[in-house]
């Protein structure tokens, strides 16, 4: 049976035969897609051109194994990445591959390479179906394309689950137009002929390349094709470890990244920004002597500061701090860490479910996250060069045509006339679904009349970038003899800004959408948070508040700050009850899936063998986008290992063992989702333990990664292992968000147990001493180092 993300129109799609279809909630027959007929289209081309034609997905897919006696939430039945996959099928169409006569394939992917390996396994999918050496497959990155509408959006661990099919049957048909003019060139039946590595070979001993058939199989008129895709007992390429198909010029330093475009003419700009959250430029007092400064040519006022053009990024760091700006208040004026909590506390929601019979237990638990800083360690840029009429941007944008249309609207000229670039980006985490780079670099070349080669400065990135939310979340559970009644999670959280495009899809959806008459940021809620334990009756309900500071969909949104709560309070309960924390969670389990990676961690980290004093283990379980993921991991809360001292650092606990389990049904490049599952297990490392951001008089203190204490060296895992469960289904789930939430939760959990108190402030690190000098504000970057040697900002 098809899920809602994979479900096509009747029209469309030959069914398998009575009897073959699978029981829902169980792992469908290898091959099974390939018993499935897909059309698509050859389209007029001096060369082969091919698209897949794929319809609209629906909502109702038949929901994950059941969760009994309680109702299946929200996101069993359809979540957030099926809403993407929906969204994105209507124009899956227009997503076509190229055949040329060098015998090499190309495809423009629309969606954003920012680290986490797409191109990669993209052109694996390629690969596959076409039967063509990776090396001969390029796939660049899509410019803004208006006419994919939702198409082109990348977030949500969405791409390669929304372009699984679309690309295999575009690849399906170029193989099968090959192989038909081959048959009419070699003399030989269809059937008889097989194809390697790019080259077609008949019985009689003739062969020719796919380069030598690219004009032939082309059409001069646009044509419907039929095709089946590959059984999986015939893949060779997907579901393989592959190297990075980018990994030789990341590592050589050759590898293209936003900051590294060249475009003529575009100079070295940055912005003197406010010191505080999204202040105002009043006037500023040196103008004349500024402009004056060595290699410095324009200087400008924008709508975010003031902006410096220059010949060198340096003479723009020195033109920036020599500006005397007169500032007016931000959006955050006066606000600190205290007076934001308090109005969380006022907002929160009250608990519902009244006290229980008298054999009944209560746990409750209150926690407190902190903002977290959604900087990637590429600074913010952009090139744009706006002229009379139109402009041309570039920059690694996970949002493009959203950007085009707000670029378009900033400038008054009508979005067709902006063209869009989408580059690499080197890390997003979320961040680069806002175009606010794009929208400053449009905005300054228009005032300078000249084309800009815009950089955010490592202290703008931390003081007035995107964050992670503060948020609190209450959670309320009861129980009785060794079943769990009830549980209600009240999660009240800084708004979160939804204004790169999901908005559009969300609103488009609505109709559609099983959540009812939901604010907009309630429906992102409800269509991600799934738990992966039966619970008794569950409500988690989210109250947002304050949209005066820049916030944004951090990696996983949501999910990080609920897991951790959830399995901090299933720790609680299991203490209650007298159980194991490993044996309360296999009680409490929904489904084989998720049940299989608990027990792969427990086994792999050998849960529950004897650690020293002030030594401890935790586990959690994730679920999401189709996919489960189960961690384990040690934490050292010893002495003399959170006295370490490192110059400049916080060191503190240590994670000293991390063992992880990860199910996506189908890993295309069991390669990749290991480094993805190792980025998430560092993100949550870090949030749990020692990133935060500390506010305080509407200005964040930290100022740079100097001292923004994300997991380093010295504080990650020696032991580290990451196990990929065997394939449970014929598709990939979502992964690159995945392993965040299960890290978070087992990092905590594991510091309740070393220290016997549970953690109810994140990270642990925040109320303790600064451990850093923080930078001014006026002037809001520091110097550059002189010397080589100092630390750089």
């Amino acid at each position: 049976m098809m899920d809602a993300h994979d479900r096509l129109p009747q029209e469309h799609v030959e069914r398998a035969a009575p009897g073959t279809h699978d029981a829902p909630g169980t792992p469908r027959a290898e091959g099974g897609i390939g018993r499935r007929r897909f059309l698509g289209y050859v389209l007029a081309a001096p060369t082969l051109a091919v698209a897949a034609q794929l319809g609209e997905a629906t909502a109702g897919a038949t929901p994950a194994q059941a969760a009994a006696p309680a109702l299946p939430e929200v996101t069993e039945i359809f979540d957030l990445n099926d809403v993407l996959t929906a969204a994105a099928l209507p124009t899956s169409g227009l997503l076509t591959i190229h055949l040329h006569a060098d015998g090499t394939a190309s495809f423009a992917l629309p969606r954003a390479e920012v680290g986490q390996g797409i191109t990669t396994s993209t052109a694996m999918l390629i690969a596959e179906e076409l039967d063509l050496p990776l090396e001969k497959i390029q796939v660049t990155l899509a410019d803004a394309r208006p006419e994919l509408i939702f198409n082109q959006l990348t977030g949500a661990s969405n791409t390669t689950i929304s372009t699984y099919t679309p690309v295999r049957v575009a690849a399906a048909i170029a193989k099968k137009r090959l192989l038909e003019a081959a048959a009419d060139l070699l003399g030989a039946e269809i059937s008889t002929l097989t194809s390697k590595a790019g080259v077609i070979s008949a019985p009689n001993g003739r062969s020719a390349t796919y380069g030598s058939l690219a004009e032939k199989a082309a059409s001069g008129k646009t044509l419907k094709i039929a095709t089946d895709l590959k059984p999986a007992s015939e893949f060779s390429v997907i579901g393989t470890s592959r190297k990075r198909v980018d990994a030789l010029a990341s590592v050589t330093g050759r590898k293209q990244f936003a900051m590294d475009v060249q475009v003529p003419g575009a100079a070295p700009t940055m912005v003197c920004r406010p010191p505080t959250i999204n202040g105002t430029v009043r006037s500023v007092e040196n103008l004349a002597a500024v402009r004056a400064m060595p290699g410095v040519t324009d200087v400008a006022t924008i709508s975010t500061g003031v902006a410096v053009r220059a010949r060198t990024f340096g003479q723009c760091i020195d033109a920036v701090r020599a500006l005397k700006v007169s500032w007016g208040p931000g959006t955050a004026e006066r606000a600190s860490d205290d007076t934001v909590l308090r109005e969380l506390k006022a907002a929160e929601i009250p608990l519902a479910i009244p006290k229980l019979d008298p054999l009944a237990k209560t746990v409750e638990g209150t926690f407190t996250f902190h903002f977290a800083s959604n900087s990637a360690l590429e600074p913010n840029c952009a090139v744009a060069d706006v002229r009379s009429g139109g402009a041309e941007i570039w920059g690694s944008l996970k949002s493009p045509i959203v950007a085009q249309e707000k670029i378009a609207a900033k400038l008054g000229l009508l979005p067709s006339a902006i063209t869009v670039h989408v580059t690499e980006g080197g890390g997003s985490f979320g961040r680069k679904l806002f175009s606010d780079a794009a929208l400053e670099a449009a905005e300054i070349s228009k005032a300078m009349g000249k084309p800009v080669k815009l950089m955010w400065h490592r202290t703008d990135e931390f003081r007035q970038g995107r964050t992670h939310p503060m948020a609190t979340s209450r959670v309320r559970a009861s129980f009785a003899h060794d079943k769990v009644l009830t549980y209600e999670q009240r999660h009240t959280s800084v708004s979160t800004d939804f204004g790169h495009g999901l908005g559009e899809i969300i609103t488009a959806s609505a109709a559609k959408l099983p959540v009812g008459d939901l604010t907009f940021s309630e429906t992102i809620f409800t269509l991600t948070q799934q738990s992966p334990y039966r619970l008794g009756l569950t409500t988690q309900l989210l109250n947002e508040v304050d949209k005066g500071f820049n916030t944004g969909s951090m990696r996983n949104i949501y999910s990080p700050n609920i897991r951790c709560a959830q399995e901090l309070v299933i720790d609680r309960i299991a203490d209650e009850m007298g159980k194991d924390r490993l044996a309360l969670r296999q009680q409490l389990i929904k489904n084989d899936q998720a049940k299989a990676v608990l027990d792969k961690v427990a086994e792999v980290g050998d849960w529950g063998r004897k650690l020293p004093a002030g030594m401890a283990q935790g586990i959690a379980v994730h679920p999401e986008y189709h996919a489960v993921v189960a961690v384990l991991a040690e934490i050292d809360c010893r002495p003399q290992t959170t006295g370490r001292h490192v110059p400049d650092a916080y060191t503190g606990p240590r994670v000293t063992k991390v063992v992880c389990a990860v199910d996506v049904g189908l890993a295309v490049n069991p390669k990749g989702l290991e480094a993805q599952m190792m980025g998430g297990i560092m993100d949550g490392i870090a949030i749990t333990l020692s990133s935060g951001l500390h506010l305080k008089d509407g200005a964040f203190l930290e100022g740079s990664w100097d001292n923004y204490f994300y997991t380093r060296q010295w504080n990650t895992p020696p032991e580290l292992e990451i196990v990929v469960m065997p394939p449970t289904s014929d598709k990939p789930g979502g992964a690159g968000e995945l392993a965040v939430g299960a890290a978070s939760a087992a990092v905590a959990c594991a510091y309740g147990a070393a220290t016997g108190t549970m953690p109810t402030t994140f990270p642990l690190n925040h109320s303790g001493p600064l451990g850093f000098e923080p930078l001014p504000t006026v002037p809001p970057i520091p110097q550059s180092p002189t010397d080589g040697l100092d630390r750089a900002y």
